[in-house]
């Protein structure tokens, strides 16, 4: 069996927005946040131009993959996170727009934000205080340092502490 290896968190937050955001009506979808099923799987692939093995993520048992649907349209995925429940936070192995949200062409902003700010929400859930750890791409440390707030404690490593976790909850789900 291959080692599966650690990539890194590679996702451009492209604007902190209070759900999902139309590109070019401005319109805001209100979104949820639910647990993958096998059956989703089936669109999510390489071939429909995601770019990683999320099939490999579900196998993996200390893991839970959550989706990012539009309240009223749970069938089309807007994003997707892989996220595992460590003993004093939680640890983003993998965020991902679907494909229709990415590049210059893009359908809907905030998607990556919306994710991580539901990663800071589970966290305040389980009692571990808004903390989220990820290994970031080398060149975009200074992007989560600005975009969320995330501090960058040694190699790729980052962490999003209470504070910003807070002001990323408050951002995407203060309606709840």
């Amino acid at each position: 069996m291959k080692k599966h290896e650690e990539h890194g968190i590679d996702i451009e937050i492209d604007e902190l927005t209070n759900s999902i955001k139309n590109v070019v009506s401005g319109d805001s979808f209100q979104t949820e946040v639910s647990i993958i099923t096998k059956a989703d799987l089936k669109t999510i692939t390489k071939k429909n131009d995601w770019l990683f093995n999320w099939k490999f993520e579900l196998k993996q048992p200390e893991r839970d993959i959550y989706k990012l649907t539009i309240v009223n349209n749970r069938s089309i995925i807007q994003g997707l996170i892989s996220i595992q429940i460590k003993f004093d936070h939680v640890y983003m192995h993998l965020v991902e727009s679907a494909p229709f949200n990415k590049g210059k062409s893009k359908i809907y902003s905030g998607v990556p934000g919306n994710l991580v700010a539901f990663a800071c929400k589970l966290s305040f859930q389980r009692g571990h205080e808004g903390n989220v750890a990820f290994i970031s791409k080398t060149q975009l440390i200074e992007h989560y340092e600005e975009s969320l707030g995330a501090v960058h404690v040694g190699g790729r490593l980052m962490i999003i502490e209470t504070g910003a976790a807070t002001k990323l909850i408050n951002k995407y789900f203060s309606n709840i």
